[in-house]
């Protein structure tokens, strides 16, 4: 079973995503925000195993939620699920640990298997999101990589896990882990099949 809380400021959209939720058997409401700051207490009360998270509310964000709900729990996943697919929104969400971007405008099916997706550490993206992604992914950005960032983006786009990039360049694999999290950041990607279509598209 996996645990979903809602954040969200407007109550029709938290009880229509609750009541499309309890539709499947897979899926189960564990709590309910109405704005960024309710979503840490939320968090840390009911561990949810997803959140699905609105950007625009009043006090604290979904960005600025986002953020601190991911430092202090890692291990949740965060998709956000918005009326808003700008370039600059959707990188700053992924940019504070959002695992996915969803519009409010999906179908009920793409917003289910987005939840799944989430769960299994997959990061699902709206088709307008993810255009805004690839738009965002110049090769001018390529500019700001270090050439270790560079090596390490090239052996990932080769298929090597960690361990063998870290065996093949001579460094620790925990210092690996800490170039790709800084490569990602740069150019605007949240996992390894991201970043492997980013260099092969504009090489690193």
């Amino acid at each position: 079973m996996i645990r979903v809380a809602i954040v969200d400021d407007h109550a029709l959209v938290r009880h229509g995503l609750e009541q499309l939720l309890s539709t499947v058997d897979d899926l189960e409401v564990v709590g309910t925000a109405s704005d960024g700051a309710d979503a840490r207490a939320l968090v840390a009360q009911v561990s949810p195993d997803v959140v699905l998270m609105d950007l625009d509310m009043p006090g604290l964000d979904g960005v600025a939620a986002a953020r601190e709900v991911v430092q202090a729990h890692p291990d949740v996943r965060i998709v956000i699920l918005t009326a808003f697919s700008e370039r600059e929104r959707v990188l700053a969400a992924l940019d504070a640990g959002a695992i996915g971007y969803l519009l409010k405008d999906a179908d009920p099916e793409e917003l289910l298997a987005g939840v799944r997706a989430a769960a299994r550490g997959e990061s699902p993206l709206a088709s307008r999101a993810a255009t805004a992604l690839v738009e965002a992914r110049s090769v001018s950005a390529a500019s700001g990589l270090t050439d270790r960032e560079r090596e390490i983006l090239e052996l990932v786009a080769g298929g090597l896990p960690n361990k063998l990039i870290a065996r093949r360049l001579g460094i620790a694999e925990k210092t690996v882990k800490t170039h790709l999290t800084s490569a990602f950041r740069r150019i605007g990607v949240t996992d390894r099949t991201q970043a492997a279509l980013w260099v092969a598209r504009n090489g690193a």
